[in-house]
């Protein structure tokens, strides 16, 4: 299985193009008003799709060599994290934006971590 891409809502098309674009995402398909499709420079892709209105818990997670460099590059043109760079206990180093509806991003580095933190679990691991 393979995930091809996410897609979040958004009530104002322009002003999301333009925060997606501000992230460091090229965008490959412009379907105004209502859709539109970024790649990130490793290949996955993320869309957003225009509503009347969006209520979204979901939270995207975009990895980064350094996320203070990454959060003082997007600070100067504007954009503010609304949680600083932290480091946190699941040995990631995170911050926290909102795009113009409110969706969570999650800019972080975790390295090995990501995938095999001190406690992953081992083949065979779990409810059977």
């Amino acid at each position: 299985m393979k995930l091809n891409q996410v897609m979040v809502g958004s009530t104002d098309y322009a002003a999301s193009v333009a925060f997606y674009r501000s992230l460091g995402l090229t965008q490959i398909v412009e379907a105004p008003p209502r859709y539109a499709r970024f790649e990130t420079p490793a290949g996955e892709t993320l869309s957003i799709h225009a509503m009347s209105e969006v209520r979204s818990s979901t939270i995207l997670y975009f990895e980064v060599d350094d996320v203070d460099a990454a959060i003082a590059g997007l600070a100067a043109g504007g954009i503010i994290p609304i949680v600083p760079p932290t480091d946190q206990p699941w040995l990631w180093r995170e911050a926290r934006l909102a795009d113009p509806d409110g969706n969570v991003i999650c800019l972080y580095h975790a390295g090995d971590n990501r995938r095999f933190p001190p406690w992953r679990m081992s083949a065979g691991e779990g409810p059977a």
